[in-house]
């Protein structure tokens, strides 16, 4: 059975992203970066071959990244196996996306838990 490696982001949607980050940055030392979101390197990363981190970032509350979900969040779990994740996903009864996304911080896919969040599925490059 494949199992998440950790939590690879959160991402929520905010009414003024930068305000907000500021907030979190000035208020709760969230280390924002100039893109907007902060990274959380993990303890083990020096001793593994990827790049997994966890990744903190506010949204435009217009974004279209969550849909088909209409919950102002998603979360991202890291995976060792996208294609194996996605199929016991698929053969559990969830929905799950047909596109996988490639770029390069590794390649991604998506579901939908039966609540309706959209979850993303993170196989670091």
């Amino acid at each position: 059975m494949e199992r998440v490696r950790g939590v690879g982001g959160v991402f929520f949607k905010a009414h003024d992203p930068k305000a907000l980050a500021a907030w979190y940055e000035r208020v709760l030392g969230v280390p924002v970066t100039d893109w907007g979101g902060a990274v959380f390197g993990w303890a083990d990363r020096a001793t593994t071959s990827d790049r997994a981190a966890t990744i903190w970032a506010p949204f435009p509350s217009d974004t279209t990244y969550f849909v088909p979900s209409n919950k102002p969040f998603m979360i991202n779990f890291v995976v060792a196996d996208l294609d194996a994740m996605l199929a016991q996903a698929r053969a559990a009864g969830a929905t799950v996306e047909e596109q996988i996304g490639e770029e390069a911080n590794g390649r991604f896919g998506w579901l939908l838990d039966p609540e309706g969040n959209r979850v993303e599925l993170w196989q670091p490059a």
